[in-house]
């Protein structure tokens, strides 16, 4: 009956189903072993809040590198907590962003054979910045409205998904590395910067898809 009590949302309604299931077999070994495993999740639950402490204490002085980390898109704070674990949160040993995405590993290989540059593999580089930025980047082409998704888009129609996410992960450490040299918040492009960079490719797309419906388009600037 007590533990049939403990269920909840829509599982309540099954509740006399419940009392009549775990009527008689649940014995005093099962409630030993219930107990074993309860005491585990709360010793691990402890641990996880100590060292969750003591991150904090060690990034303390770091609040407000981790704060401009954060209004990065995809990086939230615990990635943004890893970033400065595993760099040291300080820019200086690396001279240039490409010098950071190069250790880190999100650039791909040089493999040049006979004077033509073919596509070469990302580097080993530090495995746990590159697994966190995969999720970061998996999260920042979500955002539809931001430039990380629109540039997604671009790369991946012409190199395939897999390069596209690649080329996020690296767009992320190139704002990282500047986000920390001069000590500010990101800004982001917007979904319409390459629009605004080339109004006249926009546009040549535009009368391509037009015609595709049999349709002709004239462009009229909008008065001031």
């Amino acid at each position: 009956m007590r533990l049939a009590e403990l269920a909840v949302g829509q599982a309540r309604v099954k509740i006399p189903t419940l009392i009549e299931a775990l009527d008689g077999t649940f014995t005093d070994h099962h409630a030993f072993m219930c107990r074993h495993f309860l005491d585990q999740i709360d010793h691990l639950a402890g641990l996880v809040a100590a060292l969750d402490e003591r991150i904090a204490t060690l990034l303390r002085d770091r609040d407000e590198d981790l704060t401009n980390l954060d209004t990065i898109p995809g990086i939230g704070r615990t990635t943004a907590e890893i970033i400065i674990s595993e760099t040291g949160g300080d820019m200086a040993p690396f001279a240039t962003a490409g010098h950071l995405a190069s250790w880190i590993g999100v650039c791909p290989g040089v493999n040049e054979s006979a004077g033509v540059n073919k596509s070469g593999h990302t580097r080993h580089g530090n495995a746990n910045l590159k697994r966190v930025l995969g999720t970061a980047a998996m999260a920042a082409v979500r955002q539809k409205d931001s430039y990380y998704a629109v540039y997604y888009r671009r790369v991946a129609a012409r190199r395939g998904r897999q390069r596209a996410l690649v080329a996020v992960m690296h767009k992320l450490v190139i704002a990282t590395w500047h986000v920390l040299h001069d000590k500010v918040a990101y800004r982001d492009l917007g979904a319409d910067y390459f629009t605004r960079r080339d109004p006249q490719r926009a546009m040549r797309q535009i009368v391509r898809q037009a015609n595709a419906l049999g349709l002709t388009v004239r462009f009229d600037p909008i008065p001031a």
